[in-house]
């Protein structure tokens, strides 16, 4: 199994696909690789099925048009909650003061339901730490490694032709397009204006 970022996108995109058999409302995985490397004190700084599973509470939350977050997307409120429950996600009793309700959990039922995806997106994951951390020793990542950081980058505002924006690490958006699901259009960024003088 090739451990290249594309391959870990594709089962990303595969486990993706899996939950929408479960849940057809659920829209398309725009850019999975921008979940490698991403992190989110919020939703969980680590990549696994159970983080998938949280990302996809957000796109169905979205495709209803439901509000589930506030205090800039890092409070999870009940109406996250009351679709995560639906997708098989347990919560705690009482909210987190500062993120809600978003730290989830897998469900046991919803473990034996995606324990074949889970395995192979595991196998994927480990497949892809491996290569990631082989051999770091003589290499420089730069200050973000050093500090501890996720390693993610600087992100800037990518736009759509539709007026719609994100931000995304440069490195991210050159990997591949990332597709708006308003226009169907690729994010870019912009150039720079020059100043006028």
């Amino acid at each position: 199994m090739s451990t290249t970022p594309p391959v870990l996108a594709a089962e990303l995109a595969q486990a993706w696909a899996d939950i929408q058999r479960h849940h057809s409302e659920l829209p398309d995985l725009a850019a999975p690789e921008s979940l490698i490397g991403e992190s989110s004190s919020a939703c969980g700084a680590e990549l696994s099925f159970e983080r998938l599973l949280h990302e996809a509470v957000h796109g169905i939350a979205a495709a209803r048009g439901v509000r589930d977050t506030s205090r800039a997307g890092r409070y999870h409120n009940r109406r996250f909650l009351a679709i995560a429950e639906e997708l098989g996600l347990d919560h705690p009793e009482e909210p987190h003061p500062s993120s809600g309700f978003s730290l989830v959990t897998l469900s046991p039922e919803a473990r034996k339901r995606y324990r074949t995806t889970i395995d192979r997106l595991q196998r994927a994951l480990k497949a892809h730490t491996v290569a990631t951390t082989a051999e770091t020793s003589r290499t420089f990542r730069g200050p973000a490694a050093r500090h501890g950081s996720s390693g993610g980058g600087v992100r800037v505002k990518a736009v759509c032709d539709c007026g719609r924006n994100v931000r995304v690490v440069p490195s991210v958006l050159a990997q591949a397009p990332i597709m708006c699901g308003g226009c169907g259009k690729p994010f870019r960024i912009p150039e720079p204006v020059a100043a006028v003088g």
